[in-house]
């Protein structure tokens, strides 16, 4: 047993590490538009509305990729379900590839005229449908690979690559914003884009090189593959998305007001230079690399549900001192802001999904069931957090309405952890019903 062990757990050090260099990658490629769409894209793709027209414009732009994330869900969680775990990750982590390289291609309005923000929305889909089947591929090869009592660790790696993606895109574009205006905005904003396709070609290589889940193979040798996985969950599997999609809620308006919306806050409002801001960011998301394994080992050690409801209590408590702090235009005062934001608040709200998602339903539906609870909540509550903040502060000329905002997101999740059961002492090979409030973790003790 003890020999079982030791072989076993390099490859799943293994299987970890490759689902969180994909992840990296796929969210670099993500955020980079993010933070474009903050910066530049307004001026770029939008010359002719006013400035704020503008800007939500290009918020609303970044917002398109979270509308198609659910159908990207649907279709590589039906051939993730019916396929394979591998396959699809190397699919998407291609397809995200193909539409970063297209946007550092493409002509600007001054160019091809309304052509050009067309042609960007085309490719903003085309990396959404891409993130809409990343997310449950990479945490489920970790999940189902990894022992039980260290089952939220493992899969936290792969929630780590989105931080760390982050952390490569800010730099990327603060990086780019030392350059002259004019070679910024004609071809510097241009090289983060282009630079991804090196990265695609790494996470590649890496990923082709892992196994099957063991979960998957044991479902697909038993014959017990879904024909309609999709339409499994949506007839079997209706609270568990319920309780999945709620759980984004408050995750998703913290982490894009803090990395997308604030680059534009505290610099305008509170008068602090852009690339401060993004340097707050990059510490900030350095420190939830950190901070995320931490969250995962309690996790393992006191379930689920505990730890994402003490992310949303205290996101509740910080709504308010996160614009406070951000209206000050202070560094410290941004950076500290960023800290409650991300290390903090979204390490609590999020580390824990990439185990508790999975557990809520049986592996024959699990890519599918995960990723269209995962995604429906991100086109819900991030996508449209950019364009919902914007248009907030425009309509009451403060910050008071964004705070609310926040809180509305952290009670949503509040409410949904709440109605789950716990489920850190389920085994991933079982198939138990997904959701049972009578039910202590004791009985469902594997």
């Amino acid at each position: 047993m003890a020999t079982a062990a030791r072989t076993s757990a390099p490859s799943i050090r293994k299987v970890a590490l490759a689902s969180s260099i994909g992840t990296l990658v796929e969210y670099f490629d993500f955020f980079i538009f993010g933070t474009a769409s903050a910066l530049v894209f307004n001026k770029l793709f939008f010359p002719s509305l006013d400035p704020l027209a503008g800007t939500l414009a290009s918020f609303a732009t970044f917002g398109v990729a979270f509308f198609v994330r659910p159908l990207g869900g649907v279709v590589f969680g039906h051939f993730g379900d019916r396929v394979g775990r591998k396959t699809m990750l190397v699919v998407s982590l291609l397809t995200m590839g193909v539409g970063t390289a297209i946007v550092g291609l493409l002509p600007t309005y001054e160019r091809i005229g309304i052509w050009a923000p067309i042609l960007l929305v085309l490719t903003r889909m085309l990396q959404g449908a891409a993130v809409g089947g990343e997310w449950s591929g990479a945490v489920l090869m970790a999940a189902e690979h990894a022992p039980r009592r260290k089952r939220a660790f493992y899969s936290s790696w792969p929630q780590a690559g989105v931080p760390a993606g982050l952390v490569l895109a800010t730099a990327s574009f603060y990086l780019v914003e030392q350059l002259p205006p004019d070679a910024m905005m004609s071809w510097g904003w241009r090289v983060p884009f282009l630079a991804s396709a090196v990265l695609v070609l790494i996470g590649l290589y890496i990923r082709a090189r892992i196994e099957e889940s063991p979960a998957f193979r044991s479902v697909r040798d038993s014959g017990q593959v879904s024909r309609f996985p999709a339409a499994e969950v949506l007839r079997s599997g209706k609270r568990s998305v319920l309780i999945a999609i709620l759980s984004m809620a408050a995750n998703s308006v913290f982490f894009y007001t803090a990395t997308v919306f604030a680059l534009r806050y505290a610099s305008q409002e509170g008068g602090a230079q852009r690339g401060t801001v993004l340097l707050a960011v990059m510490v900030a998301a350095l420190l939830l690399i950190v901070t995320m394994p931490i969250t995962a080992l309690l996790a393992d050690r006191y379930g689920r549900r505990p730890v994402l409801l003490a992310g949303a209590v205290f996101g509740t408590a910080a709504a308010f001192p996160f614009f406070l702090l951000l209206h000050t235009g202070s560094t410290i005062a941004i950076l500290a802001a960023m800290v409650m934001a991300l290390p903090i608040a979204h390490s609590l709200l999020y580390t824990p999904l990439s185990a508790f998602m999975p557990e809520l339903f049986e592996t024959r539906m699990r890519y599918s069931g995960s990723a269209i609870g995962y995604q429906i909540g991100a086109m819900l509550f991030s996508g449209p957090t950019p364009f919902v903040a914007t248009a907030l502060f425009a309509w009451a000329g403060a910050a008071w309405p964004l705070a609310l905002y926040l809180m509305f997101g952290a009670v949503l999740t509040l409410a949904g952890v709440y109605a789950a059961r716990e489920t850190y002492h389920d085994d991933l090979r079982d198939t138990p019903e997904p959701v049972r409030t009578s039910e202590s973790p004791a009985t469902t003790s594997a």
